[in-house]
């Protein structure tokens, strides 16, 4: 009810959290929803791995099963086993030297039958997965021996690289920042390029697209670790980089958020707000290589919540007060309007254009954040479609009126 009320003067959100709830492109996609403690003894290894899919991340669940079906057990596969690799990490209880060791030779367990590793996790339901983790396993060696490789290859790299981060109380510099979200969102995506290519759906070339593949997971990373700074920082997890901070005259990372309103901070932020902008033409050219539909709103629909997200934490003290998050029914929006390219470009031409407003010339690197945006527009414009909607919009209200009942009457 909550997410209705904040949709209630954005009819077209209130249109896409009825698609969402009653029909449209994602329905028949089962949903798990209890405790997982609850799930059958007899329960199959794949039905296993989508329930905690489910439970661990909705949204990632949801474009995940619109995949074919080449490619829906592979790329959970892979999500799960990567959760696997992020439940070592962010378990402070893990020592240290354990950890390393786990995070650098968690790819060899993949070949390991009945291997788990109960006690690790964050959080009840990452330790459930993690107990169990010989069912993850199972599947994946079900998969045909070219999905098996790709797994394993970013498995390795990636623990690899998150052991070298053990220990580190921040990232220090800005080449660091760029490798640590490289270790754990680039080769995600340079990863399901390669699952990509392997399945046939898509232009077997995908694969050598490693850079553009990278780039896109980067812009993804670098908007989260914008927005959990607090969350992040409460839990001594620091990915700021420290050679930015202090560039702005702070001495840590934590000192940032003593005065959220002074231009010092906000300087912070829109320096990092505006790198991770600098990366969305790149994310645009990948997406135009995309030629399957299910697999483009699979990879577009993370990048429009980015680019939503981004605008949202532009200039925002509220960064250092607490989590910013767009509206529930902007994100049913956003992902029932992301199936084409044209669609995305149109949005990320909106949110551009709608973070180009709130750039002041006396905000930090200004002009060259304008410069990128104005680009953008000026690169998408010819996707946005104007008048003619005037039905739609009668239509949507209705609707709006109608989803609005359903929860309240």
């Amino acid at each position: 009810a909550s997410a209705i009320l904040a949709s209630l003067f954005h009819p077209s959100e209130l249109y896409a959290i009825a698609q969402l709830k009653f029909g449209g492109q994602f329905s028949g996609i089962k949903a798990f929803r209890g405790d997982l403690t609850t799930l059958p003894e007899d329960i199959s290894d794949i039905d296993f791995c989508y329930a905690v899919l489910n439970k661990v991340s909705r949204s990632f669940a949801l474009v995940i099963q619109q995949l074919d079906d080449e490619l829906k057990d592979c790329v959970c596969l892979f999500y799960l086993v990567l959760r696997g690799l992020d439940s070592v990490e962010d378990d402070e209880e893990v020592e240290q030297e354990r950890k390393k060791e786990l995070l650098s030779t968690f790819y060899l367990k993949l070949d390991e039958d009945g291997w788990n590793c109960p006690g690790v996790g964050d959080s009840v339901d990452y330790r459930f997965l993690m107990a169990k983790f010989e069912k993850v396993i199972s599947c994946c060696k079900k998969l045909s021996p070219e999905y098996q490789d790709v797994i394993k290859e970013i498995t390795k790299r990636m623990g690899i690289g998150m052991a070298k981060f053990v220990g580190t109380t921040s990232v220090k510099t800005i080449d660091d920042y760029n490798e640590y979200c490289h270790y754990v969102a680039g080769l995600v995506g340079i990863g399901l390029v390669k699952l990509f290519a392997a399945s046939g759906l898509e232009d077997p070339s995908i694969k050598d697209q490693e850079e553009l593949a990278n780039l896109m997971g980067l812009f993804l990373q670098k908007t989260n670790i914008i927005r959990d700074y607090l969350e992040d920082l409460e839990q001594n997890r620091i990915w700021w980089p420290l050679e930015l901070v202090q560039k702005h005259g702070f001495e840590t990372v934590a000192d940032v958020k003593k005065d959220p309103y002074s231009k010092k901070s906000l300087d912070v932020l829109n320096d990092l707000v505006g790198n991770a902008v600098e990366l969305i033409p790149r994310c645009l050219e990948f997406m135009s290589l995309l030629k399957n539909e299910p697999v483009f709103k699979f990879c577009a629909i993370p990048q429009v919540m980015a680019m939503a997200t981004l605008q949202q934490l532009y200039n925002n003290p509220k960064v250092f007060q607490g989590v910013v998050k767009i509206r529930k029914g902007e994100s049913c929006y956003l992902m029932m309007n992301s199936s084409n390219n044209q669609m995305l470009r149109e949005i990320f031409y909106n949110y551009s254009e709608s973070l180009l407003s709130r750039v002041r010339p006396d905000h930090f690197n200004s002009k060259r954040t304008t410069e990128v945006l104005k680009s953008v527009m000026k690169d998408t414009e010819g996707d946005v479609q104007k008048g003619g909607n005037g039905a739609l919009v009668g239509v949507v209200a209705v609707v709006a009126i109608g989803v609005a009942t359903y929860y309240f009457v």
